[in-house]
């Protein structure tokens, strides 16, 4: 690890994935849509839950360890799956590793820039991540494919309502690295010179293609290529998701649930977990944050299925707020991305390391031994807090 090179918060961890990360890059991660009402809410309602602490008879050792999807994990932290990543020559391999050093299962993006095969040979824990594109016989192959190489559960992702227009602008992202994109993104690259070092160590450009999406003798499609299938294909049913939860036959989460009878409808089709997320900020602007949901939601459905929470996680009181009030654990996107930009492997255990940290500094704080302990009487919970959707 370089001089200097670990970071104490995940606050810090951006900065310097900022500081290294050519413009547009580090923008594609930023992201959100339209005005940024649901980015900003995601960790903005984080900061309205307050702690009710104790001050003796506390614990010497606090458990973190707990099971997802039949996984076990060492605390109650997962990597949610996200899109292509440039931001590091190894990208989700990286991830991988990093994840299966600190034994947190891995959710793998069918946007990845890494196959899945790679990676699931790097974390036997692997959760493959789907969306509806394509037809059934395609979903099927997909799937297959998926088992075939050990993923040990299926994501599928429904939160998308192409809602991609930003304020702020949106980062101008090429197709394919070819000569014309890299002369048209040369100025930014060679401001950040350890991010293109990176890269030049390799012989590689960032790739923007998904492996995960290939046909049966047929190259890997560029990101917007696939993105572009995905917008033609049919919009999936209940029934459909039913169908591929069949298909499956093993653990199945459904990502991206923010009412509660759409949580009852996954009770229905046979779900094994959802996961109440409105895509960190990336879909229908004006989404309550996550964890306002998440109440009602675990109330309603979580004696059913394993409720897990995504979305605006950056440090670990804020996966004990979520345990609190209902969820078996959390996913987390953009942190382990900052890590993984500022450091590589290294930078995403620290950002792992973080989190631990911070879920035993809380849970030892309000006066338990386990994360099973926790609940919402640990909390100063403001009464306008909670958004009941689809009550």
């Amino acid at each position: 690890m370089a001089k200097n090179a670990w970071f104490e918060t995940v606050a810090e961890a951006q900065r310097r994935a900022q500081k290294r990360l050519p413009k547009s890059v580090y923008m594609a991660l930023v992201a959100g849509s339209e005005k940024g009402l649901t980015v900003d809410d995601n960790i903005a309602a984080f900061s309205e839950l307050g702690f009710a602490p104790h001050v003796a008879g506390l614990h010497d050792k606090r458990e973190m360890a707990t099971e997802v999807m039949g996984q076990p994990i060492s605390m109650p932290v997962l990597i949610s799956p996200t899109g292509v990543q440039a931001v590091h020559p190894e990208g989700e391999v990286a991830v991988a590793r990093a994840a299966a050093a600190r034994g947190v299962a891995m959710g793998l993006s069918s946007f990845a820039s890494r196959s899945i095969e790679d990676v699931a040979a790097a974390n036997p824990q692997t959760f493959f991540q789907m969306y509806w594109v394509g037809d059934r016989d395609t979903l099927v192959q997909r799937m297959e494919r998926a088992r075939a190489a050990g993923a040990t559960g299926l994501i599928m992702t429904l939160d998308w309502s192409f809602s991609m227009g930003r304020d702020w602008g949106s980062p101008a992202i090429p197709e394919k690295m070819n000569l014309k994109a890299m002369m048209q993104n040369a100025p930014e690259a060679i401001m950040r010179p350890r991010w293109l070092m990176d890269f030049a160590k390799t012989g590689k450009v960032p790739d923007l293609t998904t492996p995960n999406l290939i046909k049966p003798g047929q190259p890997a499609p560029t990101f917007f290529g696939a993105y572009g299938e995905w917008m033609g294909t049919p919009l999936p049913t209940w029934e459909d998701v039913a169908w591929l939860r069949e298909q499956w036959g093993g653990p199945f989460m459904l990502k991206g649930v923010m009412r509660v009878d759409d949580a009852k409808r996954a009770v229905d089709a046979g779900c094994s977990a959802i996961s109440v997320s409105n895509h960190g900020g990336n879909n229908l602007d004006g989404t309550p944050a996550p964890i306002r949901a998440l109440p009602a939601i675990s109330e309603a459905v979580g004696d059913q299925l394993e409720v897990l929470l995504d979305g605006g996680i950056r440090r670990g009181s804020d996966v004990v707020k979520a345990l609190a009030l209902g969820a078996k654990a959390v996913m987390i996107g953009r942190g382990y991305l900052w890590g993984l930009a500022a450091n590589g492997q290294a930078g995403v255990e620290n950002v792992l390391d973080i989190l631990r940290s911070g879920i035993d500094s809380a849970v030892l704080g309000l006066g338990h031994s386990s994360i099973a302990e926790l609940s919402p009487s640990d909390l100063v919970i403001p009464a306008d807090f909670r958004r009941d959707l689809g009550v």
